[in-house]
């Protein structure tokens, strides 16, 4: 059983990346599920709209997880609670639309695979706790009884707290990643219990940027130039920044994970 988990989809050209890549990579890597994050994925890089999640799921997209621009388009409101592949936050504040947490099937519908979507306190919109929302989940889907496999995306803004919620769910989760940061950091591995971890798996588009936005645009704002516009999204050649999961069946943690890096600037 291997997972696919990749970082944030960032605008065109993380979506370009996506389409041509995804289905092969799902093939050559006989890959049995498949979670993207895609609050970036919109043409201007913030948030995701209803044609583009049916877009990832016709390309082999399992689920589709998220963070702090879950509702920077409209009508993702509406669509979130009809699509229950579209996660957000889990620890957004009560009665927020749509759904934090949920339990799906592998390609084959031989496993179940739990999927948690949470984002961090610091430096971010305000949520609720957390620790206290992961404490729930890992009481509520437990592995090897709720669940085959559980897999929790932390999208978050500093690495401490990545790390303190990877420790936490060490050996009652078969991975924990971190997203937002845009940049894949270098500490792939399986933690002492057995739970596959990376601080941040990077962003599926176009790394000759700043985390996915116009670079020379960019430059330009840190300056204060009044040339400088509102950020918008780089559209070179994207890469694709995520891991594999290889599972144990019998206990539901991870047995290898790998680092990948398909494409674009950021491979070369």
């Amino acid at each position: 059983m291997k997972i696919l988990v990749l970082g944030d989809v960032m605008g065109v050209s993380g979506r370009n990346a996506l389409n041509q890549k995804l289905p092969q990579l799902i093939i050559k890597n006989q890959i049995d599920f498949v979670i993207v994050n895609g609050e970036n994925s919109a043409d201007d890089g913030k948030g995701i709209t209803r044609d583009i999640a049916e877009e990832f799921f016709k390309i082999g997209v399992d689920v589709i997880t998220s963070g702090n621009h879950i509702w920077d388009k409209m009508e993702t409101i509406e669509y979130i609670n009809k699509e229950n592949r579209l996660l957000r936050p889990a620890n957004l504040v009560e009665g927020s639309p749509g759904k934090g947490h949920e339990i799906f099937f592998s390609k084959n519908n031989k496993y179940k695979i739990g999927v948690a979507n949470l984002m961090g306190n610091v430096f971010m919109r305000k949520t609720e706790d957390v620790f206290q929302e992961a404490k729930k989940i890992k009481n509520k889907i437990i592995l090897k009884k709720h669940v085959d496999f559980l897999v929790v995306d932390f999208h978050g803004e500093i690495t401490s707290e990545k790390m303190a919620i990877g420790h936490f769910f060490d050996g009652e989760a078969t991975c924990v990643v971190g997203t937002h940061t845009h940049v894949p950091t270098a500490d792939t591995r399986i933690l002492e219990k057995g739970t596959a971890y990376q601080t941040d798996i990077g962003m599926c588009g176009d790394y000759n940027s700043v985390i996915g936005m116009n670079k020379e645009n960019s430059i330009k704002r840190f300056f204060k130039d009044k040339n400088a516009i509102k950020h918008f999204p780089s559209e070179g050649e994207g890469t694709l920044s995520g891991i594999i999961v290889e599972t144990n069946i019998e206990t539901g943690l991870a047995k290898n994970v790998t680092r990948l890096i398909d494409g674009g600037s950021l491979n070369k």
